[in-house]
């Protein structure tokens, strides 16, 4: 399986969800969980705050990717 085909369906995963969690968007970021929660720390990558948990928008996290389309 070729990185382009393991992105591509990483990314058909996220029809339909409203949010992903740090350890999702890192696997489609492909960077590791210690490596999503210091880009979040420092603002590079889009989340939310719900509480003690951190989230992840789809819209915002597929913008944020150049690929807003797919969010309509």
């Amino acid at each position: 399986m070729t990185d382009i085909t393991y992105t591509h369906s990483a990314l058909e995963a996220l029809d339909g969800r409203l949010t992903v969690t740090v350890k999702e968007a890192a696997t489609i970021l492909g960077l590791g969980r210690s490596a999503a929660y210091e880009a979040i720390r420092r603002g590079e990558i889009p989340s939310r705050r719900l509480g003690r948990r951190i989230v992840i928008p789809v819209p915002l996290l597929l913008d944020w990717l150049g690929l807003s389309a797919l969010a309509a």
